[in-house]
Formats: C-alpha cells, structure tokens, sequence
C-alpha cells in the first residue's frame, strides 16, 4: 500500500501539482440487528479505495477510484490535477497550507478483543438475548443494535509523511418503546442514536451491563406513559453525560469548526456565531467551564493518530476557564489565522475530500458528586437521553427534548418527568452552568451520525463529559 501512496505522489506531482497527500482506506464493518425477537438484519460490508488531493495553480483538486493498480493510480492522479488546474481558473485566492512535521508512523490498534473474533452466532444470540429482556407488558416495540468496523488507513504527502494507522470500533444499544393506545414513550440504553460507541473491544459492551439493565428500561418505558407533563418556567436543570453529549456538540463543537466560520461550509450546516476577533476574549461559559479538543484520549470515537492532513493528534483547549480561545480547524484554515492547525481535517471516506471535524470535544469534569450536583436544587428537573433537538443555523438558539426526567424537590429526585424540553442562547446557557461533575462521573460518549459537507460525510466524534448543573433555564417550551 505504501508503494502505491509514493506512486500516487510522485505522478501527481509530474503532472504539475505543488502539493499532494494521497489516502488508501479500507473498512470492514458488521452490523446486528434485532427486532420484537427476531433478527433483522445481519449484515458485512467491506470498503476499499484511495483518494489523491493536490494542490496545482492555487488550488485545490481532487479524485478517487475503488480499483487500486498502477494504471488507475496513475490516471486518477492526473485527474487531480487537470480538476485543480480548471479550479484555478475561478479561484478567489491560492490556497496556503500552514506548516506541519512530517512523519513516518506505524499505528497499530491496542484492542486484543476485537467482536469479529467472536462467533457471529455468539453476537447474534447475545443480541436476541438483549431484546428478549424488555419483553414487558405495554412494550409494543424493542430493538437492539451492534455494531463492529476494522479501519486500516495509510496516508502520504509529498511533505515526507507516510502513516499507517489501524482501528478498531465497537457500538452497541437497545431501545423499547411503550404505547398505552393514545400515546407512545421511547426509552433508550446506554444512549440514543443506537447506544453507546468507542474506539475498543467486546469489554467495552461488557461494561454497560445490557443484560442487566433491559427490563428496568423496559419499566421506565411504560412509566414515562403516565408520568406528569414537564412544567414551564424557569428551572435549575442537571443533564445527564449522554444528553449534556449532545449539547456540547451542538452549541459548541459545531460552531467552533473554522471552515464554517469562514462560510466554506455553510449550505448543510450553517455557519457560526463565533468570529476569529472573539479569541482569547469572549466569554463562551462560566469560569469552571473548559473545553478541550482532544484526539489523543485511549478509545474516544473522535479519537486517532493523526488526521487526514497528517497533523499529528493533540490535546488544545478551545475554551479555557470560560473563555474562547481557538477552533477546530484544518491546515488551509489554520493558515488564515496565521496559526498552527490543531489537527481536525478528516474525510468519512476515500471517496470524499477531508474537511473540519469534530475530534473528541470534551466538557473538562469538575469536583462535584450526583449527590452535590442534586442537593442544592430546591425545585429544578434532572434530564436524561436525548429524544429531539432544534438548533438554528448560526448555532445560537436552541431547543432540546430528553426521553424523560425526574423532578428535584429540596436537594431530591422526585417524580418522573415525561419528555421534559428546554431552550437556550449557546452562550448564556453555558454561562449559567455553576456545577460539573467529578472524574469519576466522566465519560466519553461516541457519536455514529454527525453529518455535515455536501455530498454528505457522516463522522465518527466523541464527547466526554460529565453531568453538570445550570441554573434557571427555561424549561417545558413545546409541552
């Protein structure tokens, strides 16, 4: 494969390109399903290609296949070219990359447990199992879902690099939903969007404990069908990591990506409220809130070696003590602002070109117990899973929806909450959070789905948070 990263290289830059990186990507993914007892889907997927990137006049070009020989390397490679060079022709100014090191790397997986060396019937019949413990009077619907990809990369440049790098991924879940015959009420463990999802092994799975927790969400299911309906007003809320996950990503990671500041990704996803001036200055949160992009956390799903600029992963903080202080960017990006990119330039394929990414974007945990997080509330709602979500598209506005909450009455949880909703401006919501909880409340939540780019790029991010207070947001909108 290296042998044909230096041949991508060396014809594209004969044929008049100034810059090249080429990328060979090949993915094996398995997916279970399992739906009211029977399996529903059993599937094996495998994806092979490389894509060439150069620059040539100034710009960019770009081409791929999914047949790797010298021939078609070759060809594609030329057609790099020939598409930089008629984007020349209309470009407003000539792309500059900002410095990086060259390396030369070989990055093998640390997982020793990878799912594809269980017995698929092993997986097929755990699932099943999963299923077969929310079989619940009032459950009208249960599903389970795993997931396991082996991700094999190698990269190149005409800078020096040359890097191999090897994953391995896991994911897994179940959801059940209840129906009194006038309504319905999902419930979803560990999380929603099909579970929980990291950079590991079978142990990862093993730690959520499915088996165990199936009827207890089935239960809440149904209970969530005669629960009270979310109040309205202004409230004390406690979230929950998975939901605070989503949030975080949302009106923080998605607006701190430089390309959409910089209105090079707009059409899919919007733009930002965040402007390159606001750095090192503006107050994006309390004090006690700091953020950091961070590749470099064992098993995040955000998380590699080095991204598909060849920028080596790190660990940066983009809010510090409550503060802005820099974007997820690209090398192009990052060149603008006269910076070093932080490495967060990756492509969903060999298909696709690489823009900014979320890496693992994490809320920093802070000294706080449950119990702390709780006892001083005397009337607010703890809110647990997401269920829906709004945001407007410069990522200020926003409206959330969790599976269900629980009411704090005088430092307690209390009664259930159903689909409790609360809204919020990004910064004057993070500016009110006055309580984070400690390390031991930490954890890192994979995200399968963000999308963004046209075509579109579905990437694998991560979160790690803990939950986390804030004070007197407004609750029950939409009830």
């Amino acid at each position: 494969m290296k042998k044909h990263i230096e041949r991508a290289l060396q014809k594209a830059k004969v044929a008049g390109a100034t810059y090249v990186d080429a990328r060979i990507l090949k993915t094996q993914d398995e997916r279970i399903a399992t739906k009211n007892g029977v399996l529903d889907n059993l599937s094996s997927n495998e994806s092979k290609g490389f894509g060439i990137r150069v620059i040539a006049d100034g710009a960019w070009g770009f081409s791929s296949s999914s047949v790797i020989n010298d021939s078609e390397i070759d060809k594609v490679a030329q057609e790099a070219v020939a598409i930089a060079k008629a984007s020349a022709k209309v470009k407003h100014e000539p792309v500059k990359l900002s410095p990086v090191e060259a390396y030369v790397d070989d990055v093998k997986s640390p997982v020793k447990d990878d799912p594809k060396d269980i017995p698929i019937s092993d997986r097929v019949k755990f699932a099943l199992d999963c299923d077969k413990t929310m079989n619940k009077d009032g459950i009208v619907s249960r599903s389970t879902r795993l997931f396991n990809r082996h991700e094999d990369k190698w990269f190149g440049s005409s800078e020096g690099s040359m890097i191999y790098q090897e994953d391995v991924k896991v994911g897994a879940g179940y959801t059940a939903i209840a129906s009194n015959g006038k309504e319905v009420a999902q419930r979803s463990y560990p999380a929603s969007f099909g579970g929980v999802y990291s950079r590991d092994g079978w142990n990862y799975i093993e730690k959520y404990k499915l088996m165990e927790n199936g009827g207890r969400i089935a239960d809440e299911a149904v209970q969530i069908l005669s629960a009270k309906p979310c109040p309205q007003g202004k409230k004390d809320i406690v979230i929950e990591g998975s939901q605070l996950a989503l949030q975080l990503h949302e009106s923080i990671g998605h607006p701190v990506e430089l390309d959409r500041v910089f209105g090079t990704e707009a059409a899919f996803a919007g733009k930002s409220f965040v402007k390159p001036e606001m750095m090192k200055d503006f107050r994006y949160g309390s004090d006690i809130v700091n953020i950091t992009a961070d590749a470099t956390i064992p098993h995040a799903f955000g998380g590699f070696a080095y991204d598909d600029d060849g920028v080596k992963a790190q660990r940066v903080f983009i809010i510090k003590d409550g503060i802005f202080q820099r974007f997820l960017d690209s090398r192009e990006d990052a060149a603008k602002l006269n910076m070093a990119s932080m490495g967060a330039n990756r492509a969903s394929s060999w298909s696709r070109i690489p823009i900014v990414r979320m890496v693992s974007v994490n809320l920093e945990p802070g000294n706080s117990t449950f119990d702390d997080l709780i006892k001083d509330v005397e009337d607010g709602i703890y809110l647990s899973t997401v269920l829906t979500w709004s945001i407007d598209d410069m990522r200020l506005n926003f409206q959330f929806t969790t599976e269900l909450g629980w009411e704090i009455k005088n430092g307690k949880l209390g009664e259930m909450v159903k689909r409790p909703t609360y809204t919020g401006i990004s910064y004057d919501f993070w500016r009110s959070c006055d309580a984070i909880g400690n390390k031991d409340l930490w954890d890192v939540w994979g995200v399968p789905n963000c999308g963004k780019g046209e075509p579109m790029q579905l990437m694998h991010v991560s979160h790690g948070v803990s939950p986390a207070r804030f004070r007197q947001i407004q609750v029950g909108v939409g009830s």
